[in-house]
C-alpha cells in the first residue's frame, strides 16, 4: 500500500530541489493517485499555480467533473485561503495536511503587499470596504442581466451544481 503522506512529502521536496517552492498535493481516489502536483508559482510566475490548484484542475479533468467527492486530498501545508476555497468548491471526501503554518513558519515565508498567511483569514471576516486590498464598488444593471440570463437557461433555476453523493464503496 502506497504512503500517500509520504509520496506528498517527496513531492515537495523534489520540487524544491529543482528551485520550486515547498508545497504538494496528492490526490487519491479508490486507493490510487488520481492526480498530484507540486506548487509551480516560481516556475511558471503564476499565482495562481498552487499545488492544490493544479491538481484539483488534473483530477477533475481526468474524472469529467468539478467534484471529487470520492477523493481523499493530501496536502502539504495546511491551505491558503485560495486553495481552501478551491477545496470547499470540489468536495472531496477529507483533506489530510501534513503540517500547520505555525510549524513551518520559521523557514518560511510568504509575505505580499496585501498578504501574510498569519494574517489573511482574518481579511475574511471583514466587510469588503474594510479589506487591506482596496476594492470599489460599481454596480451596474448590466450585470444583474447576466445572472437573470443563467437563471433563464437552467429553467428558472436558482441552483448552478447539483453536487452528486459519495459512492458507497468508499
Amino acid at each position: 500500500m502506497t504512503d500517500f503522506a509520504e509520496r506528498t512529502i517527496e513531492l515537495a521536496r523534489r520540487n524544491v530541489a529543482a528551485g520550486g517552492r515547498p508545497f504538494a498535493t496528492v490526490i487519491v481516489n479508490d486507493g490510487a493517485v488520481l492526480a498530484e502536483s507540486a506548487n509551480m508559482v516560481a516556475q511558471t510566475n503564476d499565482p495562481t499555480a498552487h499545488a492544490e490548484i493544479l491538481a484539483i484542475r488534473a483530477a477533475c479533468v481526468k474524472l469529467g467533473t468539478e467534484h471529487l467527492v470520492d477523493a481523499s486530498i493530501y496536502v502539504l501545508a495546511h491551505p491558503c485561503p485560495m486553495c481552501l476555497g478551491s477545496l470547499y468548491y470540489c468536495s472531496p471526501k477529507e483533506v489530510i495536511f501534513l503540517i500547520t503554518r505555525d510549524s513551518y513558519e520559521q523557514y518560511y515565508l510568504d509575505d505580499r503587499k496585501y498578504f501574510e498567511v498569519s494574517t489573511f483569514y482574518d481579511e475574511f471576516a471583514k466587510d469588503w470596504d474594510q479589506r487591506r486590498l482596496p476594492m470599489r464598488y460599481d454596480p451596474r444593471d448590466a450585470a444583474v442581466d447576466v445572472y437573470r440570463f443563467w437563471h433563464e437557461r437552467n429553467g428558472g433555476q436558482r441552483a448552478s451544481t447539483i453536487v452528486p453523493p459519495a459512492s458507497s464503496g468508499l
